[in-house]
């Protein structure tokens, strides 16, 4: 019997490639919900500081994924200061979307057509495992926040505010 293919979404196929633990959390998504990531926390009964939102910003015009608490806000001072920069900035909304492969609201960290640096707020270490897109709007994963930092490349640093 041959080997199955991973399936899903490119962020659960790169987990399983991986070999990475994780558990998917699937709720009903309201597209009118103020905040993807407060919804995701209420709909599954989770501390808002254990639901983590990708981001994706650029610092030096160079892309870089930031993930922070949903209850909480990239400081993007500190987010420059992380990768050495002088300025970060928000990434327009269209280009993200077109650089990861996701839709606003369900950008994983995991999966992105295109891989780049990734910086995983310190708060995450606090946690023994953290929920972050599992690529889809209504979709989360959970994960370790050692296997997020391994399987991302990431650096962690106190990026978030709030």
């Amino acid at each position: 019997m041959g080997q199955r293919k991973p399936t899903g979404t490119p962020a659960l196929v790169a987990l399983t490639r991986a070999g990475i633990p994780h558990s998917v959390h699937a709720y009903d998504h309201d597209p009118a919900a103020p905040s993807f990531g407060l919804e995701a926390a209420a709909a599954l009964g989770v501390d808002p500081a254990r639901v983590f939102k990708t981001l994706i910003a650029e610092v030096d015009d160079v892309p870089v994924v930031a993930v922070v608490p949903v209850n909480g806000s990239l400081d993007l001072k500190a987010l420059a200061r992380a990768r050495q920069g002088k300025r970060a900035r928000m990434m327009p909304v269209a280009a993200a979307e077109r650089l990861t492969g996701y839709v606003a609201g369900g950008i994983s960290p995991f999966g992105q057509r295109t891989t780049s640096e990734t910086v995983v707020d310190a708060s995450a270490s606090g946690h023994a495992t953290v929920f972050v897109s599992a690529g889809r709007r209504g979709l989360d994963v959970e994960v370790s926040p050692r296997d997020l930092v391994l399987l991302t490349g990431a650096r962690t640093a106190l990026i978030s505010s709030g």
